[in-house]
């Protein structure tokens, strides 16, 4: 067994680490070497207030980090055993990966470590084309895989009643300026290595859309035509809310990303019902499931969309200073 990681090491997991998903691409997340092992932490600085009070998303963000780290180390035939909030004194550090026993990446690991730069959410209309049976199993294994649920709402009166729920959870949020003006900060029409291009936004919202949207985008489509009259919809839940079940929540999330961009899937994150307490609670009853909902996704396939850019390693990289 290796007696703990290197820098090196540690810089090719991160490349694919920081290609995770977060709100707004704000990218919450810094790692460390420290005693041998690689440590990933929520990033305070990078935290939204508006949008991410209680630091759910921030969480969520470091667990789909976490993912693509153990996926990065597998490849590599240097898998890690994870211990997740290792420290109790110091909260922010999500989880502790230290060196298991070498062996070769399985099949599963190698596919997935494979989508990572290809995974992008994909804001635009989807194709019509139904997702198969048997695609909709894998990505509810992934997420099982994960210790979490996946519920896909079926049927036109479902996916309705959760339109209900999206549209008036979106209403709430969009009547508090605070939140209004932290996206609009967030919104790139310039090259950034963080927040969302305006290419990645998606057309504007038009009134009869039957799911909404964060507006980032801007991009006009003919009046009165529908976005996307029947989207499948799949909602990600743990088996608790704690810290620590978000951050499985985020392992989860990736892999069931992961596995949909490996099954030629387009994606995009609907987490309005979720970061309203009682649209999360009012969709956790509608689905009749234990736990509790930790993300919305919206399933299909597409035209090709803009993988957003990443912040370069360095910048999120915490290195001991070596004297001279």
């Amino acid at each position: 067994m290796e007696t703990g990681f290197t820098v090196a090491q540690l810089r090719t997991a991160v490349a694919d680490a920081v290609r995770a998903p977060s709100l707004h691409s704000c990218q919450p997340w810094r790692f460390r070497l420290r005693d041998g092992g690689i440590e990933l932490s929520v990033d305070r600085a990078r935290r939204l207030p508006a949008t991410d009070p209680s630091g759910w998303g921030a969480r969520l963000a470091c667990g789909a980090a976490l993912l693509n780290l153990r996926l990065a180390l597998a490849v590599a035939g240097t898998p890690a055993t994870v211990r997740l909030r290792p420290y109790p004194a110091e909260p922010d550090v999500v989880a502790r990966l230290v060196p298991d026993r070498p062996r070769r990446a399985t099949p599963t690991e190698q596919s997935l470590h494979a989508a990572i730069p290809r995974r992008f959410s994909n804001r635009a209309p989807f194709w019509p084309d139904p997702v198969p049976a048997d695609v909709r199993w894998r990505l509810g294994e992934a997420a099982r895989t994960e210790q979490c649920w996946l519920e896909l709402v079926i049927g036109t009166s479902a996916v309705n009643a959760f339109a209900e729920i999206a549209h008036s959870a979106h209403r709430v949020l969009e009547r508090d300026p605070r939140y209004r003006d932290e996206r609009a900060e967030w919104m790139r029409r310039e090259p950034a290595p963080d927040g969302v291009p305006a290419a990645a936004g998606g057309p504007r919202d038009e009134p009869q859309d039957l799911l909404p949207s964060r507006g980032f985008g801007g991009r006009d489509r003919a009046p009165g035509r529908d976005f996307e009259p029947e989207p499948l919809v799949g909602v990600l839940g743990s088996a608790g809310n704690t810290a620590a079940d978000q951050i499985v929540a985020g392992q989860a999330l990736q892999r069931v990303l992961l596995t949909a961009t490996d099954a030629g899937l387009g994606v995009s994150l609907l987490s309005q019902p979720i970061e309203v307490p009682g649209a999360r609670e009012q969709l956790r009853l509608s689905l009749g499931r234990y736990g509790t909902p930790q993300m919305v996704m919206r399933i299909g396939y597409g035209q090709p969309g803009v993988v957003t850019p990443r912040r370069d390693v360095d910048d999120v990289l915490d290195l001991p200073v070596v004297s001279a």
